[in-house]
């Protein structure tokens, strides 16, 4: 009779998570759900994050990630290990320990350093533990080269690991498992592309808000109530998209507002100010000078 642990086919995976669900641990538990085998999971980070990139992350103590990986290792034995994000030291010591104790039958590593937008996500000397203490026990390492071709998109290497973990636990060969594991990535379509058409629909409605209402507000949080968003998401949007903050647009706009005024109009500059909601005449000044470099005055003399 085969024990246990051989005919167990539960594939633990060891990874931040990804609120999107196209990374992390989120999308390693559908896509081997998908394709039918059993996933357990260990969290190693939580983190903020949205279609647009990482705000914040949480890392979590190596104690807190060795209950959990242990809890799954006790009960159900799995046989197949999937290690993706992995950002301290003590948690890549951890599970050095705990899985050269364990020996599972297959480790994979998927290295996660960088995201797609190109954010550095794993200090360089947490990579040398891992290069150190992680990677000699490794089945399989995936490299930039065991990529299916085509454009690079938001989590791929995520789902070629999940895949070829789930055909390792059929007991195929590495060679196998992995021509299939890419066969499988290349017929999957992209869980959202890099060009975000719901950043691009909120960007052109900032735009118009701006129009509607520069004269009487100037405040990003005003815009972003109106746009029903965070302002922090709405700083992202725009930095993605035109590379420059909320508040500079809007400031650009009320700024080209005050130039076309004073020079194609005889309004006195005390009812340019009061016009474009400005407390006074003196703050109107201030506000142009700091961007266009001279005095509204002045400005008038050079056009």
């Amino acid at each position: 009779m085969r024990s246990f642990a051989a005919m167990n086919k539960t594939i633990l995976t060891i990874t931040g998570s990804d609120g999107t669900g196209g990374s992390g641990v989120q999308a390693d538990i559908r896509l081997i759900s998908k394709l039918g085998g059993t996933a357990a999971s260990a969290i190693t980070s939580i983190t903020v994050q949205n279609t647009l990139g990482i705000q914040e992350f949480h890392d979590l103590p190596a104690s807190v990630v060795r209950q959990q990986v242990e809890a799954i290792i006790n009960d159900l034995q799995p046989q197949i290990i999937k290690i993706g994000l992995l950002r301290r030291i003590d948690v890549v010591e951890m599970l050095a320990e705990v899985l050269q104790r364990y020996k599972p039958q297959h480790i994979i590593y998927a290295p996660v350093l960088t995201s797609t937008k190109g954010e550095q996500l794993v200090e360089p000397k947490v990579y040398e533990a891992i290069e150190r203490q992680l990677i000699p026990m490794c089945t399989v390492v995936l490299a930039p080269n065991d990529m299916p071709e085509g454009p690079r998109r938001h989590g791929a290497a995520n789902q070629l690991a999940s895949a070829l973990a789930y055909y390792l636990s059929l007991d195929e060969k590495v060679s196998d498992a992995m021509l299939h594991a890419q066969a499988y990535l290349k017929q999957l379509p992209a869980d959202y592309a890099e060009g975000n058409t719901r950043s691009e629909e909120l960007y052109n409605q900032f735009l118009d808000a701006v129009e509607h209402y520069y004269n009487r507000y100037a405040d990003v949080a005003f815009y972003a109530e109106q746009l029903n968003v965070s302002a922090r998401y709405l700083g992202q949007v725009t930095r993605q998209i035109a590379n420059r903050s909320p508040k500079a647009i809007i400031d650009e706009r009320i700024t080209n507002e005050i130039a076309q005024l004073i020079t194609t109009t005889n309004k006195p500059l005390k009812d340019v100010a009061q016009l474009l909601g400005f407390s006074s005449q003196a703050h109107l000044s201030r506000f142009f000078k700091k961007r266009k470099g001279v005095s509204p005055t002045e400005f008038q003399h050079k056009q």
